[in-house]
């Protein structure tokens, strides 16, 4: 099929944008699929009430049919049709982060497929801040389905450049909305045990839900290689993130993690290895890589965390072979970001 692309100022909504996002909506009301930005990452839209466009979404993809979607709405009242109840915790996080990059899993209503939700009872559902994503969603009929619009175990698109890579030719419709805020995405909470539990982390974190809801618990597969879970959230189960080259985490003290990483990068260039090096402002001069990638200052988490999964994509467009990376704090966004990590890595840790 011929993808569509169209180019939206999410400052400038005006009625040529409204225009095409009415056509956007249309066509995710008759089964087809558009990617749109949101203030996360790039996502892939259907409608999530039309088991048919979740099916589309898995096979465009190339992604597991268990790996929940998750349903983006505009209001708070759309919400109530596809759940049995918002619990108490819902309402008060939604009053603090939604619109935001914040997931929570609730019970569903029969009214969300199974084909949604992986075959899970409950649905996960989010309220996107990005204007384009809101307005998008009310064209729609108000419930998109939409994971990350990237092929399934790739690392997700914060430009819609990339999304045309990979998904030029296997969907209708992409809206350019310009580069993301956050780069990473949401925050997932399960709120349907006795304890909310934290299955995916991101921008909200932990501190943030526990100065809310009181006790909050984190699954513990969140940095754990080894799960045989079922996957209850999108990124809990499968590899992903991925860049096509082959990518190792070096935990340690810095100096010896540099010490490390450039007896490796010398190695890597005897073999005629093309290599990069993920670092911080503080510590990229210490590296011999080939192309140094500086990710933000240890000072400054969240510009590591948007500028993340863009380098990744970036080491593929300059065809690295071999990569680096230091490790970060698993606290606060740095677990977010250590998750996202490990699962490009494949769980592949030196310590030194």
């Amino acid at each position: 099929m011929d993808t569509i692309v169209e180019v939206i100022d999410e400052e400038n909504i005006d009625e040529g944008a409204l225009e095409v996002l009415k056509k956007a909506g249309s066509i995710i009301k008759d089964g087809g699929l558009v990617a749109f930005p949101t203030e996360t990452v790039y996502g892939l839209g259907g409608d999530a009430l039309n088991p048919q466009s979740s099916m589309k979404i898995y096979a465009a993809k190339g992604r597991p049919s268990d790996n929940p979607l998750i349903v983006h709405v505009a209001d708070m009242e759309s919400i109530k049709k596809i759940v049995k109840e918002i619990p108490d915790a819902g309402y008060k996080l939604a009053e603090k982060y939604w619109p935001g990059p914040l997931t929570m899993i609730m019970n569903k209503s029969d009214a969300v497929p199974y084909e949604t939700t992986g075959g899970l009872d409950t649905v996960a559902i989010r309220m996107p801040s990005n204007k384009i994503a809101a307005e998008l969603i009310r064209c729609a009929g108000g419930y998109i389905a939409a994971p990350s619009a990237n092929i399934s175990g790739r690392p997700s698109p914060t430009e819609a450049k990339y999304c045309v890579e990979d998904l030029s030719g296997r969907v209708e419709m992409i809206i350019d909305g310009g580069a993301v805020g956050i780069g990473l995405e949401s925050t997932i909470i399960d709120l349907t045990s006795d304890v909310p539990m934290i299955l995916r982390p991101g921008y909200i974190t932990k501190e943030n839900l526990t100065e809310l809801l009181g006790d909050v618990s984190v699954d513990k597969t969140i940095l754990d290689a080894n799960s045989k879970a079922a996957p209850k959230a999108p990124g809990m189960k499968y590899r992903h993130y991925a860049p096509k080259g082959d990518l190792t985490i070096v935990e340690g003290d810095s100096q010896k993690v540099a010490e490390y990483i450039n007896g490796e990068l010398k190695k890597a260039k005897g073999q005629g290895l093309k290599t990069g090096v993920i670092a911080t402002s503080e510590s990229a001069p210490l590296y011999n890589a080939d192309i140094v990638k500086i990710a933000g200052s240890r000072d400054d988490e969240e510009e590591i965390a948007h500028n993340l999964f863009s380098i990744l994509r970036q080491f593929d467009d300059e065809e690295v072979n071999l990569m680096f990376s230091e490790s970060f704090d698993d606290t606060g966004i740095g677990q977010a970001i250590m998750n996202r990590l490990l699962k490009a890595a494949g769980h592949k840790v030196v310590r030194v």
